[in-house]
């Protein structure tokens, strides 16, 4: 059976390609090592020999497993036979437009895989959490003043206060929010300013992590 990756070479039915290794089984001295070194399982193990199983599946031009055999046990039909199915069937033109969009394939990648890079060094989103007395109702104020100058918003938050009268009496408390970018932007910039105005409203930084 010839696996999907080997039906075809370059557009042309494999099967339409001879090339395959042949086995003297005289020669062969069931050593394994043309069954271990294809990776293409063509070969199979049978009492002790190696024997072809799936010739189509072999890669057209390889010959690895008779350069390897010890006792030259394997042949190969001669090279002209690729060259002249590359000759009537303009193989090499084929190959140009393969080629082609295999670059395309890996400039894409790389585009991608710069996009993702250059995001990663972003910061875009921050889990803050800040303990202090939260009775004051201008530190909300303050909040909605500050990011509304900029591209952010705080989203996910959460107050934990001991009770309502707790509160109403500076009780210490903890409150826990997400920075987000709403313009997919950095926000590097903005945190200092927030922790300035938790700073001067008396809250103390518990923690802040890149999410």
């Amino acid at each position: 059976m010839v696996p999907a990756s080997a039906a075809t070479w370059h557009g042309m039915p494999r099967q339409e390609i001879p090339w395959f290794p042949v086995v003297d089984a005289q020669a062969c001295i069931g050593c394994e090592l043309c069954y271990v070194t294809c990776g293409r399982g063509v070969y199979v193990m049978a009492e002790r020999k190696v024997q072809v199983a799936h010739p189509y599946s072999c890669m057209v031009g390889c010959s690895t497993c008779a350069l390897v055999c010890p006792t030259e046990a394997i042949r190969f039909p001669a090279r002209e036979v690729v060259r002249r199915v590359e000759r009537e069937h303009k193989i090499l033109q084929v190959v140009k437009e393969e080629a082609k969009a295999r670059r395309g394939r890996q400039d894409e990648l790389r585009m991608r895989t710069a996009a993702e890079e250059s995001l990663a060094r972003f910061t875009c989103r921050t889990r803050m959490e800040i303990a202090g007395a939260f009775g004051d109702p201008h530190f909300l104020g303050q909040l909605r003043a500050l990011i509304a100058d900029h591209p952010v918003d705080l989203v996910n938050l959460e107050l934990h206060v001991p009770t309502i009268k707790g509160a109403a009496e500076n009780t210490p408390a903890f409150m826990r929010f997400d920075v987000v970018s709403t313009g997919q932007e950095d926000i590097l910039a903005f945190l200092p300013m927030l922790r300035d105005l938790a700073r001067r409203n008396g809250f103390v930084l518990v923690d802040e992590t890149k999410l």
